[in-house]
C-alpha cells in the first residue's frame, strides 16, 4: 500500500519544452469517472469486481433493499425521510419533469421528491421518532392521488399537521428552514447575478442533512446552526472558550495535511511561449500531486481505523475532484493564482479553440470565479479547511458504502466541530459558519460540472480562470 515518495513532480529529461526549467512529461488525460486505476488499487484491489445489483426506482443507482415501500439506494432512502420528517418544501426552477439519476438526483430536490411520492414511496413507514429503522416493516407501497401529491408538495399537508399538534399543545421545534420554501441547489440555469441565493440555498439542502438528528452531549451546548433563519442576521454568539475535545480534533485533522508548497515546477524562461500540449501536461502534474497528497491524507486521519478499506475507495473515487478543487482555491491558492496564472499567460489560445469552447466551460468559469472570491473574502484558516474537507469528503449518500450510518455520524462531529471553532474564534463574523459551509454545494456541483468540459478545453478554461481572478485581486 506504500508508495514511492518522491513527488509526482520530478519531470524527465529530453523530449520536453525547453522553456519549463523542469519540462512536465507527457501524462495520460487525467481521470474522468473516479481516480487513477493504480490509486485505487492501493486501496482496494477488489474494486473491479463490484457486481451490479438491482436498481434503484428514482435514481437508477445500485439498490440497497426495500425501503419505505419500494426498492431504492441509500441516498434516496435518507432523502425521502429527511424530507418527509422535517416537512421540507421545494421548488422547481423549470417545468417539474427534471431528469432523475445518480448524477443529476441533487440538482433538483423538488423533482426528486415528486418521484419519491409517485413511484410509492410510503410516508406511513418512516418512524415517527426519526430515529433509524422502518416504522412497520410490512407496510408496502402506496399509491395515492395527484392532489394529495400536490398538498405534500405545497406544503399544505404539513401546515395542517402542524395546526392539529398545536391544537393539542405541543409546541413546534421546527428550524425556520422548515416553513420556508426552498429553491433547488445549485441550479445550472442560475446566474452570478443570482450567486448568494444559489448559495444560500445550497447550504439550506445541505443542512437538511443534520436536521432532525439528536447533538452528542458534548456538543448540545454549541448554539444551534439550524434556528439560524436564512432571511434575518444572526445574533452575536456569547463569548466563550473553545472546548478541549473540539481543540484536540482540529489540531489532528490539521495535522493530516500537506500543507507544504507543491513541488510540480512551474517556472517558465523570460519570453517563452507555452503551447496547449505543454500546458495541459502541466495540469495533468498538478493533479497527480494534489491526488498523491489526499491519498496520503486518508492514511493519516483520525479515523483512518474506524471505516473500511472499500468505503475510503468509493469516498475517495467519489470526492477527489472536489477535495483538489477545495485545496486549490484555499491552502494552495498562492501558487495556484501566481505561479500556475503566470504560466498560463503565456499560453495564447487560437481561432479555433476559442471558437469550439462550450457553454458547460462558461459556466464552470463563471462559478470559479466567484467561488475564488468568496474565499478570498473570508480568508480561511487552515483549521477551517481542515474541518470543510473532512465534512465534504464524508458524504454518506455516495454510492457503494457499507457504512452509511457510520459515515453519518463522524460527518455531524466536524460540522459541529467546525461550528464551534468558528464561532469561538470570528465571535464578530456570526455569519461566518453558514458562509463556509454554503461553499460546499457549491464546489461539488462545479467538480460535477467539469467532468463534462472536454480535456482539450481545459488550459483554456485555466488561463480564463486564473487570469479573471489574479487581475481583479491586483486591483483591490
Amino acid at each position: 500500500m506504500e508508495r514511492d515518495e518522491r513527488p509526482p513532480s520530478g519531470g524527465g529529461g529530453g523530449g520536453g519544452s525547453a522553456g519549463f526549467l523542469e519540462p512536465p512529461a507527457a501524462l495520460p488525460p487525467p481521470p474522468r469517472n473516479g481516480f487513477c486505476q493504480d490509486e485505487l488499487a492501493e486501496l482496494d484491489p477488489s474494486t473491479n469486481d463490484r457486481a451490479e445489483q438491482r436498481t434503484c426506482l428514482i435514481c437508477g443507482d445500485r439498490a440497497t433493499g426495500l425501503h419505505y415501500g419500494i426498492i431504492s439506494c441509500e441516498g434516496c432512502k435518507g432523502f425521502f425521510k429527511r424530507s418527509i420528517c422535517n416537512k421540507r418544501v421545494y421548488r422547481c426552477s423549470r417545468d417539474k419533469n427534471c431528469v432523475m439519476s445518480r448524477k443529476q438526483r441533487n440538482r433538483c430536490q423538488y423533482c426528486r421528491l415528486l418521484k419519491c411520492l409517485q413511484m410509492g414511496m410510503n410516508r406511513k413507514a418512516i418512524r415517527e421518532d426519526g430515529m433509524p429503522g422502518g416504522r412497520n416493516k410490512s407496510i408496502g407501497p402506496v399509491q395515492i392521488s395527484e392532489e394529495e401529491i400536490e398538498r405534500i408538495m405545497s406544503g399544505q399537508e404539513f401546515e395542517e399537521e402542524a395546526t392539529h399538534w398545536s391544537n393539542h399543545g405541543d409546541s413546534d421545534h421546527s428550524s425556520p428552514g422548515n416553513r420556508a420554501s426552498e429553491s433547488n441547489q445549485p441550479s445550472p440555469g442560475s446566474t452570478l447575478s443570482s450567486s448568494r441565493s444559489v448559495e444560500l440555498n445550497g447550504f439550506m439542502a445541505f443542512r437538511d442533512q443534520y436536521m432532525g438528528m439528536s447533538v452528542p452531549p458534548h456538543y448540545q451546548y454549541i448554539p444551534h446552526l439550524f434556528s439560524y433563519s436564512a432571511h434575518s442576521p444572526l445574533l452575536p454568539p456569547q463569548a466563550r472558550s473553545l472546548d478541549p475535545q473540539s481543540y484536540s480534533l482540529i489540531h489532528q485533522l490539521v495535522s493530516a495535511e500537506d500543507l507544504e508548497p507543491l513541488g510540480t515546477p512551474m517556472l517558465i524562461e523570460d519570453g517563452y511561449a507555452v503551447t496547449q500540449a505543454e500546458l495541459f501536461a502541466l495540469l495533468c502534474r498538478l493533479a497527480d500531486e494534489l491526488l498523491f497528497r489526499q491519498i496520503a491524507w486518508i492514511k493519516k486521519l483520525p479515523f483512518f481505523c474506524e471505516l473500511s478499506i472499500k468505503d475510503y475507495t468509493c469516498l475517495l473515487s467519489s470526492t477527489w475532484q472536489e477535495l483538489i478543487l477545495l485545496s486549490s482555491l484555499t491552502v494552495y491558492s498562492k501558487q495556484i493564482f501566481g505561479e500556475l496564472a503566470d504560466v498560463t499567460a503565456k499560453y495564447s489560445p487560437s481561432d479555433e479553440e476559442l471558437h469550439r469552447f462550450s457553454d458547460e466551460g462558461m459556466e464552470v468559469i463563471e462559478r470559479l470565479i466567484y467561488l475564488y472570491h468568496k474565499f478570498h473574502q473570508l480568508k480561511v484558516s487552515n483549521e477551517e479547511y481542515a474541518c470543510m474537507k473532512a465534512i465534504n469528503f464524508l458524504n454518506q449518500d455516495i454510492r457503494g458504502l457499507t457504512s452509511a450510518s457510520q459515515l453519518e455520524q463522524l460527518n455531524k462531529r466536524y460540522w459541529y466541530i467546525c461550528q464551534d471553532f468558528t464561532e469561538y474564534k470570528y465571535t464578530h463574523q456570526p455569519n461566518r459558519f453558514p458562509d463556509l459551509m454554503m461553499c460546499l454545494p457549491e464546489i461539488r456541483y462545479i467538480a460535477g460540472k467539469m467532468v463534462n468540459v472536454p480535456l482539450e478545453q481545459l488550459p483554456l478554461l485555466f488561463k480564463v480562470v486564473l487570469h479573471s481572478c489574479k487581475t481583479s485581486v491586483g486591483k483591490e
